[in-house]
């Protein structure tokens, strides 16, 4: 069988929080709150704007 693989250092687990974290995160955020933007955008110019 293979060699279990070592575990990962506190400086490569801080490095990884860190991209996680800092640059990951608010990329999604960024990147789902924009896709729902234009969904509504898109739905609007279809549909029409909501009514009361």
């Amino acid at each position: 069988m293979s060699e279990p693989s070592e575990l990962p250092s506190k400086a490569e687990e801080r490095n990884a929080f860190v991209i996680l974290a800092v640059f990951l995160a608010p990329a999604l955020a960024f990147a789902g709150v924009g896709t729902l933007g234009l969904v509504i955008w898109l739905s609007q110019m279809y549909f029409g704007p909501p009514t009361g």
